[in-house]
């Protein structure tokens, strides 16, 4: 099912420019709109792009695909609703399902699904607009995304769900699910690995952006659940710790074959890759305010480099 990783230098090249890519959006926005949920796509942009331009085997769009407006919630009685699955291409028993559990990044989904040429560059102007589908905390209707997720713990159940009904129809398709490492203080979550490991869900590849920082800062600090690595193979995971902006890393479990485990990838990654200026946030990562003119100039030195030909990221292969 999959070709040698290690062997093809072209689709690192192409991920590479897709992690930059998705880095520069956001950040972007994040200068257009005064803040923005910046150091989320600094920990998952090689991530994301690993995923999206080599890991995962998703259905094509025929074109970059324009957001629709909200079509309501769903119901038997709301013929137009849709969900945000269709910019992953058409649900068939060979292509894979990716799951986005953290709502919060979905601005680095957005930019990601545009630099992969999913969605329509116009997306981002619906973003948080009322009645638009582009939502901050993205939902079921978002780009990307097909459930209810939010970080709550839900997504990786509901993905799990997803993940045994094809096993019993003998879906080739995996099911992927990116989580963040803030969900791992959620009780919801071990509940779900709990079902995974039962059912022997071994068409599950869970990717976690260990960035070490939840909301009210380091995780260590407001809940240590370390070490992480052991805490799922208790709930008999098969494990690998990766850096998380090493594209060869981050693409190598995806190619061992299944043992009848459920697989997660823990992805050790730095909230401010790629974009130095951040660090001065710690550990008020979450959302990134921008207070002053000068922190706007300081920024936007930051674009400028970005643009620049000679750019590149400390320690991404």
């Amino acid at each position: 099912m999959f070709d040698n990783l290690m062997t093809n230098p072209d689709w690192q090249a192409t991920a590479k420019k897709t992690a930059n890519g998705i880095r520069k959006r956001v950040l972007i926005h994040t200068l257009k709109n005064s803040g923005g949920y910046l150091s989320q796509a600094c920990s998952s942009a090689e991530a994301l792009a690993a995923l999206y331009t080599k890991i995962m085997n998703l259905g094509p769009v025929t074109k970059p695909i324009i957001p629709r407006p909200f079509p309501g919630v769903p119901g038997p009685l709301n013929k137009d609703y849709f969900t945000g699955g269709e910019f992953n291409g058409p649900h068939t028993p060979d292509y894979d399902r990716f799951i986005l559990s953290p709502a919060h990044y979905a601005l680095a989904l957005y930019a990601c699904l545009i630099e992969t040429g999913r969605m329509d560059e116009s997306g981002l102007d619906y973003f948080n607009k009322d009645g638009s589908s582009v939502e901050m905390i993205g939902a079921e209707h978002s780009p990307g995304m097909e459930v209810t997720n939010g970080t709550l713990g839900q997504a990786l159940s509901q993905a799990a769900g997803i993940a045994l009904a094809r096993k019993l129809k003998k879906e080739p398709g995996r099911v992927f699910v990116f989580l963040s490492d803030g969900e791992l203080q959620i009780g919801q979550t071990w509940e779900a690995l709990q079902f995974m490991a039962h059912w022997k869900l071994d068409n599950m590849m869970v990717y976690v952006d260990v960035n070490g920082y939840q909301c009210d800062g380091k995780m260590i600090d407001v809940m240590n659940i370390e070490p992480i690595d052991k805490r799922f193979e208790a709930f008999n995971s098969r494990v690998y710790k990766v850096y998380g902006h090493n594209f060869s890393e981050l693409a190598a479990p995806a190619q061992t074959p299944t043992d009848g485990r459920p697989t997660v990838v823990l992805s050790y990654s730095n909230p401010y890759e790629g974009i130095p200026l951040l660090k001065q946030f710690a550990p008020k990562y979450h959302y990134v305010r921008i207070k002053s003119e000068q922190e706007k100039n300081l920024f936007e030195l930051e674009l400028k480099k970005m643009d620049a030909p000679r750019l590149s990221i400390p320690g991404v292969v």
